[in-house]
């Protein structure tokens, strides 16, 4: 490029085309880059990267009376790229970026044609956030941009898995009231990436969970998925509204001894109108907030053709997925499948297209009461279900709500010092250790059960980004759900008990990060590895069960090693029963009230699927 004078003309009007390692032709042209100086820019094939224009010699270039310095190559994926918007006419500031603090920093705005790059960097300090990031590039001629702009949006409409058409939910009083205001901060990264979003503000109880069961399977084939702006709860509730009417498996595995089990002959089932009963309004604000009675839900469900529904929107859907903003007070699973809680992070997750499957329990209860009449009610969870001291602290944190999200850490001190324990049984399916050939584990469809005590495991492997575990993709039956847990034959099973008075029994499908357990309540739990995590904490002194609790507030912590902690991690057929003895809790479902006296739960691999990468290292 030449230069008279003080003048600077500005790249070419052609863009230059050439090979680039031999691979493939790239474009080049000379711009100015908005805040730097003129660079000359290059698109290779995944790539975009540009260059400071100047004399290495000199260590210094002049244009337009700007001093500045070569600085080494700059470069965004494409993959990291969300949108390219052409700006028409306006303002580059070009600035000098000298090496000495002495030097003056010296600018100056130019006006022409202009278009913008919008992608993200990594934090330096929590590698899973992302931050915006934008670069606009200026020139004279007009064509120039418009070609370039062309060019990049035709490569990103080449990336696989972006989203064109989401149904969003916002929940307005999600967390501390700031639902609205959440996705009105992310809403410009959607309109950007043109993706069209159809927001629906809920106003009563159980709205989501309404909309989701009865949308009709053409409107839900129109979007490429759901996302949620709320707490776990929230998502709770679409997922529950997603499942219930769509969702065809057999109810869990259980002992001969446990319950009659009534219209389960081992074929697809769905919940029926009457089998959805009237429960607790009273839910966690921020995570199941809008609920009202399920009662109400099977209003909405029983005008549903299951089976059409069913043979219409295969569950699991390979192509449909989920996604969560976050805005609650906990939000483990935001956590757990993006690594951060940051709604720009996740929203930028969501418009990329990001993919991670997602395990995702079945609980069934059985008997409301021990004088109930056995009447099977199935909820789905996708992250914890617990009994006892979890179900406590929601029960106990209803009372003080004007509280807010504090009432949480309140409740859960005024339910510790009370140090209660519950009598019941648990059976869960088992395998003796010395029967387990690990160099030749049988596929999702085989009868074959590991139950291996914590204490087993030698080596944790933590979830992240590209995880080999939850990496290896589900067996989907050919039977037309997924690599579901087979319907086993409770005399053909080998069936291991526990029976005592518990603190609490908890179930996790995930590790259940969050910012108050950074290492959540099991630190190797796999968003997507087939395993359900039992674990029981047996009645103990006051102080021992403070240090159990102290641990899972330290990164690093060993909740799970106490005499008291009993951990069973199933595989293959990820199954427990649950039978209450006198007084009775009840159980946190998610965040949801579940009351239940006899309860039966079972964990479907990679049911669902996340607008989700996973945490990062």
């Amino acid at each position: 490029m030449e230069r008279e004078g003080n003048d600077c003309d500005v790249g070419d009007t052609s863009l230059t085309a050439s090979l680039f390692d031999g691979e493939a032709s790239v474009l080049s042209s000379t711009f100015l880059l908005d805040h730097v100086g003129e660079v000359t820019v290059t698109f290779h094939s995944d790539r975009l990267y540009w260059k400071l224009v100047g004399s290495l010699d000199n260590d210094i270039s002049t244009c337009l009376r700007v001093k500045y310095f070569p600085k080494a190559a700059t470069e965004i994926k494409l993959s990291e790229i969300y949108a390219v918007e052409l700006n028409g006419h306006g303002s580059i500031y070009i600035s000098s970026l000298p090496p000495a603090p002495e030097c003056l920093l010296l600018g100056e705005d130019i006006q022409m044609f202009r278009f913008t790059v919008h992608g993200f960097i990594r934090s330096k300090n929590q590698p899973s956030q992302c931050i915006l990031a934008d670069y606009t590039f200026g020139h004279t001629n007009l064509q120039v941009c418009r070609k370039w702009v062309n060019q990049l949006n035709a490569s990103l409409k080449q990336e696989v898995g972006r989203p064109k058409n989401l149904l969003v939910f916002v929940h307005p009083r999600s967390g501390k009231g700031n639902g609205c205001r959440t996705w009105e901060a992310v809403a410009p990264i959607f309109s950007r990436a043109r993706v069209e979003t159809k927001v629906i503000v809920t106003e009563k109880a159980g709205e989501a969970f309404d909309v989701m069961s009865s949308i009709t399977n053409m409107e839900l084939n129109s979007y490429d998925g759901v996302v949620a702006v709320g707490g776990d709860g929230f998502f709770n509730e679409i997922l529950n509204g997603f499942l219930s009417p769509r969702f065809k498996a057999p109810y869990p595995p259980t002992p001969s001894d446990f319950v009659h089990v009534v219209k389960d002959n081992g074929d697809a089932l769905v919940n029926e109108e009457d089998e959805i009963v009237a429960e607790t309004s009273n839910k966690m604000e921020d995570q199941f907030p809008l609920i009202s009675s399920p009662k109400k839900f099977g209003s909405r469900i029983s005008n549903l053709n299951s089976e059409d529904k069913a043979a219409e929107f295969p569950v699991p859907n390979e192509w449909f997925r989920f996604g969560i903003i976050p805005a609650g007070s906990t939000d483990a699973i935001v956590i757990c499948t993006t690594g951060t809680r940051d709604p720009i992070t996740s929203a930028l997750h969501i418009v990329l297209g990001k993919r991670v499957h997602l395990d995702i329990a079945q609980v069934v209860r059985w008997k409301m009461t021990p004088s109930s009449e056995v009447e099977p009610n199935v909820r789905y969870a996708a992250s914890f279900s617990g009994y006892g001291f979890y179900g406590d602290v929601i029960t106990e944190s209803e009372k003080y709500r004007w509280m807010g999200p504090k009432r949480y850490d309140y409740a859960g001190t005024m339910v510790f010092l009370k140090h209660r324990s519950y009598e019941a049984e648990i059976a869960y399916l088992d395998v003796e250790s010395d029967e387990i050939n690990l160099t030749s584990k049988r596929d999702y469809q085989g009868n074959l059960i590991r139950a291996i005590r914590s204490s087993h495991v030698s080596e944790r492997r933590i979830c992240r980004t590209n995880c080999n575990v939850c990496n290896e993709k589900p067996n989907h039956a050919s039977v037309g759900v997924c690599s579901l847990t087979p319907h086993l034959n409770s005399e053909e099973t080998r069936w291991a008990r526990s029976k005592g008075h518990f603190l609490s029994v908890g179930a996790a499908v995930i590790s259940c990060r969050n910012e108050k357990a950074p290492d959540g309540l099991v630190a190797d739990a796999h968003l997507s590895d087939g395993f359900l995590h039992l674990i029981l904490i047996r009645d103990c002194p006051h102080a021992s069960y403070l240090w159990h609790l102290t641990q899972l507030t330290r990164r690093g912590g060993s909740p799970l090693n106490f005499k008291f902690v009993e951990h069973h991690k199933l595989l293959q057929t990820p199954a427990f029963t649950f039978t209450s003895s006198g007084d009775e809790s009840v159980w946190n479902v998610d965040g949801e009230i579940f009351q239940a006296h006899q309860l039966s739960a079972q964990v479907f691999r990679g049911l669902v699927s996340m607008f989700a990468s996973g945490p990062e290292v």
